[in-house]
């Protein structure tokens, strides 16, 4: 390519291709095509310098891009300079829009191909090989955005408020100071906040209102403090309407860059946080309601008909629920320390009761927190068994995430006990949602530590990485399950996830009144001292998992198979030593054949290479008559290499190998035929549910709790003949998998599926959001039968099963025999 004729702007055209196959040893290669102003001597030097060198390994996630006087290298680790089909392109030209006359077509947004419109081929005297152009928004080339402005730490409190203190500038720093040290910050596509208009701000917020913060930039300190005082925990600063501002436009801007395609997810750390804010009044740290901006200009700019807002701050978000509580365009999920009404902000509208209004009836979705010190296992749980089964249902276009920290363990204000690790698996959880596109924005958390560990963590799950596995016990307690339970009968009218699911008749007294259990407090003292203690231990052992060297190794049957695949995927042509394979497919016929014999080489060579800690994720092809025989192997092979805990997941007509040991170190879940049956905890066979609303039912009510009950070390998914998945139900059910287990995934699939099925599996184990299911059809009778049966065999061991407490759980009657 030919540089561009300069214009007074710099911008950039990165390609990114895709190679043929991966190897260690091998770095990105970009087509470049530079236009720039003045300056465009000096750039292109250094540009040149930069790229004519080896490029060290890249970490996964973002785009490559230039701006005046610097050079980001954001990209994939690939090989190969052979050319391949164009992975993205774009062209940052700086400025928020740019003239369709002065970049041409293929334009989405600030970001365009020049000259190329989507599924075009670049012609041969453009570059020596055919190449074809896709979509910016497959998340491919597309990575995670950071949206902050250290200007937003300006604002401070003035005088001696003890309630008011807490929300200080450390926070932003103490979180942008370990992204940092972590690494992660240089690997997101770093975008700096712009203020939000004023026309913007009045998307939810009165006129009046937002000319009365503006006028506190020239009130002396005892007006400000004075005009505080009218609001519920609030402080004002010379510089707070500028922050808020930067807050407020910083949601904007990340929610701009996910829709268009400029980024894949992201987190935009702002202060002040911005939840509790109402129309026409500040409250609860909050001046402007960021998250509630982002999704009304979602709605009005980019057309958006379903946003889910996810609140797992600690407190109640009022503003937020105010905002939208009649609006059934917006589903509002908030979970709070609530304790019959005895927490702040004190609110009835804080219960499970409160659904919300007129057509939003059901859009509105709390859950209380009924006394303090919630952890890991309460909060997977009331995602899997509340917030989930409603996200899946209504189908969101776009995720935005109330990201309050408080709600982590040895925050002050939430007393709650979940570690930071936490919050990744729950960022997990959501990014199989919406295409992937997810957007936090910060709110609270007011200790440093766990507020900068539990960010850290949150972005490393967006960028992609494995999920360290989460630590303590995986039983839910008590009052979270009243809760759970609650808040699923209080939703069932308006959702059929809920409305066969043998809900009971009546709330939950300790749920819904102030009668039944007392509340349970950690004021100061020995108890706080003790929390305190783990917090500090906890710390001390928190580590982020470090990124294998492959993401996903891909091994085919045919040695000569080609598959287009993500970047950082192996298209793997290593194996076991010969005689080591035939030692382990001796005792089976099936792999006499040379081609199942192969594959079994393959396979154990990509096991040893997960465990190892070398490779993050496998899909392996066989001979479909070889699948169990090859099962059986890898079972036995993750065994003696490593695994201690292995979660198999098999579906069609395989059956389970019959001297496998009942020693709890193999969990079997069997997913074929008619049977519905749990001869052990470890040994359970259900059919193949026949709906989207039964397979969800499924995943989300029992496999997945199995999974994060069991924490295994490697989970199997075994594809067998007749399994009847089709590809995005197993892209669902691989990407749900990656977070119990780590990211340590291995696909089984026999070779009449490869070419689709390997695809799309290998795009959701790269950390993609899998198809969607399609509309959603409720549950059949049999399926919730058969998932309510075995649930009530198999909650007395595996504890995360359960969604009610054990006074209000309901058994299962024996199902009847599947037609």
């Amino acid at each position: 390519m030919s540089p561009l004729q300069p214009r007074p702007s710099y911008c950039l055209l990165v390609v990114f291709l895709e190679p043929r196959s991966v190897s260690d040893s091998s770095f990105l290669q970009l087509v470049v095509a530079l236009r720039v102003d003045a300056a465009q001597d000096w750039l292109t030097r250094n540009l040149t310098t930069a790229l004519a060198r080896p490029l060290k390994p890249l970490l996964p996630g973002g785009l490559s891009c230039v701006r005046p006087l610097s050079l980001w290298t954001l990209g994939h680790t690939v090989s190969s300079l052979t050319p391949g089909r164009v992975l993205g392109a774009a062209l940052d030209t700086g400025r928020d829009s740019v003239p369709a006359a002065e970049l041409g077509p293929g334009r989405v947004g600030r970001w365009a191909v020049p000259g190329l419109q989507v599924g075009d081929h670049v012609p041969s005297q453009r570059r020596a090989c055919h190449a074809r152009v896709v979509q910016s928004d497959h998340g491919l080339a597309m990575g995670t955005a950071l949206v902050y402005h250290e200007d937003m730490m300006a604002t401070r409190l003035l005088w001696d408020d003890p309630e008011c203190q807490i929300e200080c500038p450390e926070r932003l720093a103490a979180a942008l100071d370990r992204l940092r040290q972590c690494g992660l910050e240089q690997r997101c596509l770093r975008l700096v906040a712009r203020e939000a208009s004023e026309e913007e701000l009045g998307l939810v917020h009165s006129l009046e209102y937002v000319a009365l913060v503006q006028r506190t930039q020239a009130l002396s300190k005892e007006e400000l403090q004075v005009l505080s005082g009218q609001y519920d925990a609030i402080y004002f600063h010379p510089s707070t309407f500028r922050c808020a501002r930067l807050a407020a436009g910083a949601a904007l801007q990340l929610v701009d860059a996910v829709l268009t395609g400029a980024a894949h997810n992201g987190l935009a750390l702002v202060r002040p946080p911005g939840h509790h804010s109402q129309r026409a009044a500040a409250n609860g740290f909050c001046v402007f309601n960021n998250v509630a901006i982002a999704a009304e200009h979602a709605k009005r700019k980019h057309g958006l008909h379903r946003i889910l807002i996810v609140d797992w701050d600690v407190h109640h978000g009022q503003g937020i629920q105010y905002i939208f509580e009649d609006d059934p365009s917006v589903l509002y999920f908030s979970w709070h320390r609530h304790e019959h009404g005895r927490f702040w902000p004190f609110l009835q509208e804080s219960n499970v009761d409160a659904v919300g209004q007129g057509r939003g009836r059901g859009f509105t979705v709390n859950l209380p927190w009924n006394q303090v010190g919630m952890g890991n296992a309460d909060y997977v749980a009331a995602f899997l068994h509340t917030l989930l089964p409603l996200a899946f249902e209504f189908d969101p276009e776009l995720v935005l995430i109330s990201a309050g920290f408080d709600s982590a363990i040895g925050d002050p204000e939430g007393q709650m006990q979940a570690t930071p690790e936490c919050f990744a698996h729950l960022t997990r959880l959501l990014q199989v949602l919406a295409s992937g596109r997810v957007c936090a924005v910060l709110e609270g958390g007011y200790h440093l530590e766990s507020l900068a560990q539990s960010v850290c963590m949150m972005v490393q799950a967006l960028l992609g990485d494995p999920v360290p596995p989460l630590s303590g016990p995986m039983v839910p307690c008590q009052s979270a399950l009243e809760s759970i339970h609650s808040v699923r009968m209080a939703q069932a009218p308006y959702w059929m996830s809920f409305q066969q699911q043998d809900v009971a008749s009546a709330l939950s007294p300790s749920t819904n009144s102030l009668e039944g259990k007392p509340v349970v407090l950690l004021p100061g003292g020995p108890t706080c001292e003790a929390a305190a203690t783990t917090l500090s231990s906890f710390l001390d052992r928190l580590y982020l998992c470090p990124m294998p060297r492959v993401h996903t190794a891909v091994a085919l049957t045919a040695p000569d198979a080609t598959l287009p695949l993500p970047p950082d995927e192996l298209c793997q042509e290593g194996s076991a030593p010969r005689e080591e394979t035939e030692a382990w497919a001796r005792p089976h016929k099936s792999l006499a054949q040379d081609e199942a014999l192969d594959a079994l080489g393959k396979l154990l060579y990509l096991l040893d290479g997960i465990l190892d800690g070398q490779v993050s994720s496998g899909i392996i092809a066989t001979l479909a008559p070889a699948v169990e025989a090859t099962l059986d192997v890898a079972v036995r092979r993750g065994l003696c290499h490593r695994a201690q805990r292995l979660f198999c997941v098999a579906l069609g007509q395989l059956n389970q190998p019959p001297d496998l040991a009942d020693d709890g170190r193999i969990l079997w879940l069997n997913i074929r035929g008619k049977e519905v049956a749990a001869s052990s905890m470890f040994r359970i066979s259900m059919p193949l549910p026949r709906t989207t609303g039964g397979f969800l039912s499924c995943i989300l009510g029992l496999v997945l709790p199995l999974a994060y009950g069991f924490q295994p070390d490697l989970v199997l998914v075994a594809l067998g003949p007749a399994h009847g998945l089709q590809n995005p139900h197993a892209a669902l059910l691989a990407a749900m998998l990656r977070g119990p287990s780590g990211g340590r995934v291995l696909a089984l699939i026999g070779e009449e599926s490869t070419p689709q099925l390997a695809r799309t599996l290998a795009r959701v184990l790269h950390g993609e959001a899998p198809p969607n299911l399609g509309p959603f059809l409720m549950a059949s009778p049999e399926d919730i039968q058969a998932l309510l049966y075995l649930r009530a065999q198999l909650e007395p061991q595996w504890k995360m099963l359960q969604v009610a407490g054990e006074a209000l759980g309901s058994g299962g009657s024996e199902p009847a025999a599947q037609g």
